[in-house]
């Protein structure tokens, strides 16, 4: 088959079936962009009129309580009219009795005095003589010590070889009991030296030392005794 029994259509008439389904479009597209706005102005865009706010007042009016009427006074108790009270009647006095006669003795008459003598003068007491006030008897008297408690000659105390080399040096005072056979049954430091070993050694030599010990009417009897101890580097 020749393509050339097929007839073609013009040339304008190809151009021109477009044009007419552009403006068709077109058209239908105004009319629906003209009633949406003719929609939306009668519905959503229309201006509608504020509310009208009016101001409400409002008035607070205080209402008082009603104020407590006062009681009413209690009412006066009856007057009691007082019962009349009989009057009693006045003792009459007594009658005095008739006086007795009283009986008088006659005094009997004195006696008579011899003459030319007259009759003993009682003699006048005497003032009781003041009482002697009763002699307190004296304490007895306190016998004092009669000797005091000694040391005997005693080695010298050891000096510390650690004081030496350090140079530690000065008086310790120890306060010692001395029982009465001698011996020494406590030391206290009185005075420190300063130095711990120097007051350790001297508490140390004191316990070990032999002394006299003191006497209190002749007896001898515990004593407490001060005893100095030097320490001197040479």
């Amino acid at each position: 088959m020749n393509a050339s029994f097929f007839p073609t259509p013009p040339a304008d008439r190809r151009k021109r079936l477009p044009r007419h389904g552009r403006t068709a479009l077109i058209g239908l597209a105004v009319a629906a962009l003209h009633a949406g706005l003719v929609w939306t102005l009668q519905s959503g865009l229309r201006v509608q009129p504020a509310p009208l706010i009016v101001p409400v007042e409002l008035l607070a009016q205080v209402i008082e309580p009603p104020r407590p009427q006062p009681a009413p006074a209690p009412p006066a108790p009856p007057v009691k009219p007082l019962a009349a009270v009989p009057k009693k009647a006045a003792p009459r006095p007594p009658v005095p009795a008739p006086a007795q006669p009283l009986a008088i003795p006659d005094p009997a008459p004195a006696a008579i005095a011899p003459a030319g003598s007259l009759a003993p003068a009682a003699p006048p007491e005497s003032a009781p003589a003041p009482a002697t006030p009763l002699a307190v008897p004296a304490p007895p008297p306190v016998p004092l010590p009669s000797s005091s408690a000694d040391y005997l000659q005693n080695p010298k105390p050891a000096y510390p070889p650690l004081s030496k080399r350090l140079g530690e040096q000065g008086k310790v005072v120890v306060r010692v009991l001395i029982g009465a056979d001698g011996q020494a049954q406590k030391a206290e430091l009185r005075q420190s030296s300063g130095f711990e070993r120097l007051d350790q050694a001297a508490l140390a030599t004191v316990l070990k030392w032999r002394y006299l010990p003191g006497k209190r009417g002749g007896v001898a009897e515990d004593m407490w005794f001060n005893v100095p101890i030097n320490f001197v580097l040479e």
